[in-house]
């Protein structure tokens, strides 16, 4: 299964960019592969939010939709990410969100297996590159964001 882990700096405020990860209706405008996505329900707890939300990801002739469960929890400003439906065996992705002097540190772990065992070992030759450029694609998107507010 592939499994991979980024970490970033970036120079924002922890609520905006976990604010950023949670807006999930826009992921098409900036995450690469990502080609649509629909949230379907969002409930706000005490210490959590919770959202059950599709995810269309694909790259030329390979498109799959893949159905998600969303937990933020708020006491530990993290966001935990489980498959529930679609092309996937298993996925886990984890967020952790660390403000310090520089901004917040975002840990982002991710861990999942395709069914399909042909794309399964195609997506593990590519996939640090992918996971790259997803974490690339959400820092930029801080930054053009909030960047100019902050200053």
């Amino acid at each position: 299964m592939p499994k991979a882990s980024v970490k970033r700096l970036i120079e924002c405020k922890k609520d905006q960019l976990i604010d950023l990860v949670l807006d999930i209706e826009k992921y098409p405008e900036f995450v690469p592969f990502c080609l649509a996505s629909h949230v379907y329900e969002k409930n706000n707890e005490a210490n959590q939010t919770l959202i059950i939300a599709d995810l269309t990801i694909g790259k030329g002739p390979f498109r799959d939709t893949y159905k998600s469960d969303v937990k933020f929890d708020k006491e530990n400003s993290t966001i935990n990410v489980t498959n529930i439906g679609g092309p996937l065996n298993h996925l886990e992705n984890n967020w952790k969100f660390f403000e310090t002097e520089g901004g917040t540190e975002i840990s982002f772990d991710i861990d999942f297996e395709i069914e399909n065992k042909f794309l399964n070992v195609l997506m593990s030759k590519s996939f640090e590159f992918g996971l790259n450029k997803i974490a690339d694609a959400f820092q930029k998107r801080a930054e053009d964001l909030y960047r100019s507010i902050d200053n």
